[in-house]
């Protein structure tokens, strides 16, 4: 048994370090309807569907006291898909601004080509979002073998349905010999629901939150602090294994291949 296939995250995985399109857009999204949020609300349900992402956050205690205050009444279905029409836009806004890939993704993608391994890709964005970011991760040298999103299923994480299309479509079975990649606990739900080994990315995703300028600005105990509740985090929610970046993932996918030789499964 080898690994046949890895499933990359977006957003905070292969692209866009700390991922802040998402939380740039939803801040600005709630900011316009009059109910401003934090960054920490913003992230808290990162990975989902962002039509279900909206509609979390407007569960989230604090700002649906602060929504009813100000629009006198409870997010129905029909104010959720207007929040929903009107994020689209700013989404891909702030994909302009935020879709440079992590360093390292195009070098480590090609090594995981030349030991047989396909690469997949899902997100919690839509399809006109996912097409953004796909042209522009062209440009730079990453084009992954398959890029699935919620619009092409019939629910997003934390079901695995997306990883069992990206599996159909790389041709890859069965499925415990697929790895999951990505940087939110829902991404590790997906992929230990579709049976499939899993890798929480800490440095550059969603649970350290921070561009890599600010990363960078804070010394190396503050960093230690961050990762290790970033990755405390990603395990809880059920990772087989944590890696700083997608990039560095190289020594983790030969310890899965060796205990798939042993015969273990996810």
């Amino acid at each position: 048994m080898k690994i046949r296939a890895v499933i990359f995250d977006w957003a905070g995985t292969l692209a866009d370090f700390g991922s802040r399109a998402p939380v740039a857009a939803l801040e600005n999204l709630f900011a316009s309807a009059g109910v401003p949020i934090t960054d920490a609300e913003a992230r808290q349900s990162m990975g989902i569907a962002k039509k279900d992402h909206i509609q979390a956050i407007l569960l989230i205690p604090r700002v649906h006291a602060a929504w009813v205050a100000q629009h006198g009444m409870t997010a129905g279905e029909y104010q959720i898909e207007r929040l929903y029409e009107r994020f689209i836009p700013a989404q891909i806004h702030a994909l302009e601004e935020h879709s440079r890939l992590i360093p390292g993704v195009v070098d480590a993608a090609a090594r995981m080509r030349s030991r047989g391994i396909r690469i997949g890709t899902n997100t919690g964005y839509n399809r006109e979002m996912l097409d953004v970011l796909l042209e522009r991760a062209a440009a730079q040298g990453f084009v992954p073998d398959s890029a699935v999103c919620p619009d092409d299923v019939p629910a997003g994480r934390p079901f695995p349905w997306m990883c069992y299309l990206s599996a159909i479509r790389l041709r890859a079975y069965p499925l415990w010999t697929c790895v999951k990649i990505g940087d939110t606990p829902a991404d590790i739900e997906e992929g230990r629901n579709a049976g499939m080994w899993t890798i929480g990315v800490t440095r550059t995703g969603n649970e350290i939150g921070l561009s890599e300028e600010e990363w960078a600005a804070f010394n190396e105990a503050a960093q230690a602090q961050r990762l290790d509740l970033a990755r405390e985090r990603l395990i809880a929610a059920g990772a087989h294994y944590t890696a700083p970046s997608a990039a560095e993932c190289d020594s983790l996918l030969d310890e899965i291949q060796t205990r798939l030789a042993r015969g273990e499964r996810p």
